[in-house]
Order: C-alpha cells, then structure tokens, then sequence
C-alpha cells in the first residue's frame, strides 16, 4: 500500500474496477448534458455546473485513492463498487436536483465521501485534508441544500463546491508528502475526458438518429463529427504525453495533480459538454439559425477547452501555447457572428478552424523535430521543445514540502 513517502516507481495499472466503476460516470455526464440542454441561459449553466462539479469530485476522490493505495483487493473492490453506487443516485437525481430529488442527490455524494474516508481509515490525517472536508463540510451542506427552494439551494451548493475544489490548495502543505503514481493518474484523468467526449457522438448520434439523413443533415454529421475528432487530437496526440511526462519529472507531483488534473481537467470536461450539448442543437435541422444559447455552449465550450490548454502548459513548463489561445480567441470572437446564421455553416466553420488548428501544429512538432528554429513558445506541449529533459527535472517551483503524512486529493 502506498500513501505517503518517497514518490512512487514503476506503472500503476488502471484495474477493472475502476473501469467498471467510469461506467456510472457514462451516464452520469450524460444526465449532466441533458439537463443543460433544457437550459440555455446563465442561470442554467451555473445550475448544471453546480450540480457537475460533485459528481466530477466524487470521481476524483475514487481515482486518488485508487492511485495512492493497492485497490486490487476484495475490500477496495467493493469500497468501489459502494462508490459507484453512490454515483449511480447522484446520476439519478440530476434531471431533478433542482426540483424534489435534490437531496438524493446531497445523500448520493455523501455516501461516497464516507465510503472513501472508511477505505482511507488508517491512513494518518485523511480528516485533516480534502476528503474530511467532503464528509464534515460539503456533503451535509449538499444534503441541507437540497431541502430548500431554489435560491437558496443554488447559494448552498455552491458554497459546497467552492469547499471541494478549494480543499486540495487549502490543505497543500499537508498532501506535500504524499506518493502519487505518475503512470496512473495521466491515464484515468484521459479516460474521463474520453467519456466527455463520448458524449459528444452520443450528441451527434442520438439526434442524428431522429432527422431525416438528407444530405445537408449527413453533412452536419460530418462536420460535427470532425469537431469531436479535432477536440480528440489535441489532447491525446498533443498534450496527453506531456502531461504525463510533466508528472513523471516534476519536484511535486502534488501540485501537477491539482493544477493540471483536478483542476484543469474540470475545465477540459465542461468544455466538451458545452460542445455535445451544442451538437444536440445543430445536427437535426441544419438550416434553422441556433440563437445565442446553442452557439455560446458549442463556440464557448470550443474556446474554454483550447484556452485550458494554454493554462495547463504554462502550469507544466512556462511557456505559452500560442497556437492554441489564438484559436480559442479566434473561435470565441466568431462566437457573435455565428448566432444568426444556419447551424451547417456554423458547424462547417468550427470544423474548418480546429483542422487548421491541427495541421499547423502538426507542421510546428515536425519542424521542431527536425531541428529547425521556432518561436519561443510556439510548439505544442508534445513536441520536443516542449518537454523538459531529465537532467532538469523541476516543472513546477513547490514551496519545502513538510514530512506530516496526509490523505490526498
């Protein structure tokens, strides 16, 4: 069992587990993107990122500590499986956890704050860090929110989220010694933006299935289709490698899985949701004009997603990733444009902005790795100019880490 002490060595693999558990997680994310989908304005996507944020953290506390411990045991499996459960309520009541089943849903994430706690019993401090505070504070705040109306359940779950998401920066000193597997964590935190972006086919698909299938509709398919793909290929041919090298390398683990996993792939995920929920909305009937909401989930989630990247490379090597914040500025400043004009075109139009987008960067990594001069900042984070070498293993300046042991999140 490994929680605490000098970083863990070797690979880590993912266990069936865990995969089995990402399945709840499926459905999940689509229940997240069904309930956006009735809910264009803001208030309506404030709404479903409160509600997004405990199930991503409740899935974020199951892969840390099956990360930091051996979970490939009868009592872990289970300790699993009683999570998923858990996630499997919370899914359940997010079509309704701003009506009456609000407190399923506060019951659903503290049943699994509890159960990881139990599972990471003995480690010394686990109430004293991230997942005390989602047993002592969110979870009763998340079951109390959901008795009230409304307002005050909308300021009562969000006050709980601010507390989860701030845990991991509050109680930093005390998860300075904690021993993190650097081949685990890359490959969970992938797979769960995979099923975001499952999610975006499903988008595609499930209305697709519904239209008529003439060529303008198989049309949109296609662009939309291309769009997933093109959110697909900046992650996993471009930043995936790097980010797990950047773990591998760095002084403190601790601060590459907050800032880069927990914190920025929070970011990627509701990227990709916004995109899928848009897609629901232009594939159908690729003549009508969208309006305001539809283009700001599909544009708006296209720009966050490309944006994040720039904050995950400048957090991993402190350089700039000027391909990809021009692209996002560039989707983001059509985003206006767009609001009136046939959903085809403006499928057509992101299509054609996220290959371009790709084949530069492509021609960047190549140029770079034949040896020819670029601009400062200007390769994506998988080409060589990106990735620090072993001899300067120091990604991310971390403050003396203290010796206490501490559960981590």
């Amino acid at each position: 069992m490994v929680t605490t002490g000098e970083p863990a060595v070797g690979e880590k693999r993912v266990t069936w587990a865990e995969l089995y558990f990402d399945l709840v997680f499926v459905f999940a994310v689509t229940q997240v993107s069904g309930l956006l989908h009735h809910h264009h304005d803001w208030r309506g996507v404030a709404e479903a990122l409160v509600v997004f944020v405990p199930v991503y953290w409740c899935w974020v506390g199951t892969t840390v500590q099956a990360n930091i411990r051996d979970v490939d045991n009868l009592r872990d499996r289970v300790g699993i499986l009683l999570v998923g459960l858990a996630g499997l309520f919370m899914a359940l009541a997010v079509p309704g956890a701003w009506g009456g089943r609000g407190v399923l849903l506060g019951a659903g994430y503290w049943l699994a704050r509890v159960v990881l706690v139990v599972l990471l019993i003995r480690v010394p401090g686990v109430w004293r860090g991230p997942y005390g505070v989602g047993v002592l504070v969110s979870g009763p705040l998340l079951v109390v929110g959901g008795l009230l109306p409304d307002g005050p359940r909308l300021a009562l779950w969000a006050a709980a989220a601010a507390c989860d998401l701030a845990a991991p920066v509050l109680f930093r000193r005390r998860l300075a010694a904690v021993a993190y597997h650097p081949s685990h964590m890359p490959e969970r935190f992938a797979t769960f933006l995979l099923v975001a972006l499952g999610e975006s086919i499903v988008g595609i698909g499930a209305t697709a299935a519904r239209a008529r299938l003439d060529a303008p509709e198989l049309t949109a398919v296609a662009a939309a289709f291309t769009i997933s793909a093109g959110l697909w290929w900046q992650y996993f041919v471009y930043a995936a490698d790097a980010m797990r090298h950047a773990v591998e390398v760095t002084d403190s683990r601790r601060d590459v899985v907050r800032r880069i996993f927990q914190y920025g792939h929070l970011a990627l995920v509701a990227g990709v949701i916004g995109v899928a929920v848009g897609f629901g909305e232009t594939v159908a009937d690729p003549w009508r004009a969208l309006g305001p909401g539809a283009v700001a989930l599909l544009y708006g989630g296209c720009g966050l997603y490309l944006l994040t990247f720039g904050y995950t490379r400048w957090m991993m090597f402190r350089k700039v990733a000027t391909t990809r914040i021009t692209a996002a500025l560039l989707v983001l400043g059509l985003l206006p444009a767009m609001i009136n004009l046939p959903a085809l075109a403006v499928l057509v139009a992101l299509a054609v902005l996220l290959v371009a987008l790709n084949v530069v960067e492509h021609l960047i990594v190549a140029r770079v790795a034949t040896g020819e001069p670029g601009e400062p900042g200007e390769a994506p984070e998988a080409s060589p100019a990106a990735i620090p070498t072993p001899s300067s293993p120091t990604v991310i300046p971390t403050p003396s880490s203290p010796s206490a042991p501490a559960a981590a999140e």
